[in-house]
């Protein structure tokens, strides 16, 4: 190959991957699931996309989160139920998801299970005895599909044995929000307040969109084909998160 077709290549790598940050930026980020926080929403092995535009932009939209902008731009507000990714404040690096609960200002509380928000039990109505992994345990736990808003259910998970059943008042600050796993027993989430506790705006990294791609990794791999039509979770392909 000659000088100007190295040079040429050059140019298209470094125009590819100038795109490429653009894209990762200011459109669609990707992210693996490696943990059963949110189960069965989200499952260890999942791929999905987080939008990087629905609620603005901050430092933590760039990658490595350089000290560029001091405070988010073009910021919409993110709705109750969304399933976020977002930094986790004790070390701003750390990448977590988690479904907002709980807006700035709002008071949150569990109670026997039940949530309140603003003093006001949220609807839930118990679906079934199910299974959910916590790590590579596997309990036996109660569902329920609990309604935030009219427009926004999902399914929770937990045990009444849990300790985390019940918590104290939670009064969110200005700016900030509080996020829940819906696998409640096995997420480290607002509730630890020396962990995670409450999240400013500025960290809202995206909002969970879609699935792309999930594989059971306990199955198989990338590089065991034989397993795929096993491993590959063909129905959760291109699912629309809620």
């Amino acid at each position: 190959m000659n000088k100007k077709g190295i040079i040429d290549n050059i140019k298209s790598i470094f125009v590819a991957l100038i795109l490429a940050v653009i894209i990762r930026s200011f459109l669609l980020q990707p992210f693996f699931i490696p943990s059963s926080s949110m189960e069965k929403t989200l499952l260890v092995g999942d791929r999905l996309f987080v939008t990087k535009f629905s609620y603005g932009y901050s430092r933590h939209s760039l990658p490595f989160s350089p000290k560029i902008l001091s405070n988010r731009i073009f910021f919409t507000s993110p709705e109750r139920g969304d399933i976020i990714v977002f930094k986790t404040p004790t070390d701003n690096r750390t990448d977590y998801i988690k479904r907002l609960i709980g807006l700035p200002g709002d008071t949150v509380q569990l109670i026997d299970g039940n949530l309140f928000i603003n003093q006001k039990k949220i609807n839930k109505k118990f679906i079934k005895t199910a299974s959910v992994y916590c790590g590579d345990q596997k309990f036996t736990v109660s569902e329920f599909k609990e309604s935030v808003s009219t427009d926004v259910s999902y399914s929770i998970f937990y045990s009444t044995k849990n300790s985390m059943t019940n918590t104290d008042l939670y009064k969110i600050p200005s700016d900030h929000y509080f996020f829940m796993g819906d696998n409640r027993d096995c997420s480290k989430d607002s509730r630890f307040l020396s962990s995670v506790g409450y999240v400013h705006k500025d960290n809202l990294v995206g909002k969970a969109q879609f699935l792309f791609f999930s594989n059971d990794s306990e199955i198989g791999n990338l590089f065991t084909p034989w397993f795929w039509h096993k491993s590959i979770r063909f129905e959760r392909l291109f699912k629309r998160l809620n």
